[in-house]
């Protein structure tokens, strides 16, 4: 059964308005792959009734990034959506999510929110967790499902749900990954077949350095571990920190997360590793 498709948050409101029970909402922008299909699966698994948003925001593009180029494939979300078990479908327009033009009142993401992809893209969360925060509040979520490949992004939306007394549970779900471990996203699409190989040691990385840990070899012998592996792209950043993206602990749960350029793409990726 197709989803119902709302353009305009009249249309949202109307068709949200007959759910009853928990309501899971993923939000997307769009060009949906497997990934996107394991963040709907998990979230109708524990839903009554799911919500898709697709929509790309251009508060979180820099000037010199891809807005115009980012892929849409509308009709092919759509089948996406349906065979996953999507209820509504929000597609809104710019002009519906921001009809005063951009917003003057952003959400201000903190000091984490300026590290990492932050400091690689200024602004960039500013725009994240302004219309996620909208999202939310336009699509009445009582769970929202985010995925783990953008590790930032969700420890920065627990703690603006946390910080500003937001009634939603957000879940993050495991990173999709190809069968040779390249993870999943929408700009995998702008590699060639010999920059896709290069890509490769990413993951590649992040395996190396969470058996380090793992070996017990310690924090800074599992960044040279995972370092060790990236011959080819063009490094922006390798850090292991704690689970909330502080300093590395000496013992215990940790995150590597790594980003890279391979030709004109960008490609970030992270991965949980036990440090004994």
């Amino acid at each position: 059964m197709s989803p119902v498709v709302a353009r305009t948050r009249a249309e949202l409101k109307a068709a949200r308005a007959g759910m009853g029970g928990v309501v899971g909402v993923v939000m997307t922008m769009g060009a949906l792959h497997s990934g996107h299909a394991g963040l709907l699966r998990a979230a109708r698994e524990s839903s009554d009734h799911l919500v898709m948003t697709l929509f790309v925001n251009p508060l979180q593009f820099g000037p010199n990034e891809d807005f115009d180029r980012y892929p849409r494939t509308f009709e092919r979300d759509l089948e996406i959506a349906a065979a996953e078990g999507v209820d509504v479908v929000f597609a809104p327009t710019v002009d519906q999510m921001y009809p005063h033009g951009e917003p003057s009142v952003r959400v201000n993401p903190g000091p984490v929110g300026e590290i990492l992809e932050g400091a690689s893209r200024p602004g960039f969360f500013h725009g994240v967790l302004t219309v996620v925060s909208k999202l939310l509040h336009l699509t009445g979520a009582d769970v929202a499902y985010f995925g783990e490949k953008d590790y930032q992004q969700l420890t920065l939306i627990r703690a603006m749900v946390r910080d500003l007394d937001l009634d939603v549970e957000i879940r993050g779900v495991p990173t999709v990954r190809e069968p040779d471990g390249l993870a999943l996203s929408s700009r995998n699409r702008y590699l060639s077949d010999a920059e896709r190989r290069i890509a490769l040691a990413l993951s590649r990385a992040l395996r190396a350095g969470a058996q380090a840990a793992a070996d017990g070899e310690g924090p800074e012998a599992t960044l040279a571990a995972a370092d060790k592996e990236l011959d080819g792209p063009e490094l922006d950043y390798l850090v292991l920190t704690d689970p909330d993206l502080g300093p590395p602990p000496e013992h215990g749960p940790a995150r590597l997360l790594v980003a890279a350029r391979v030709g004109t793409t960008r490609l970030i990726d992270n991965i949980p590793v036990e440090i004994r």
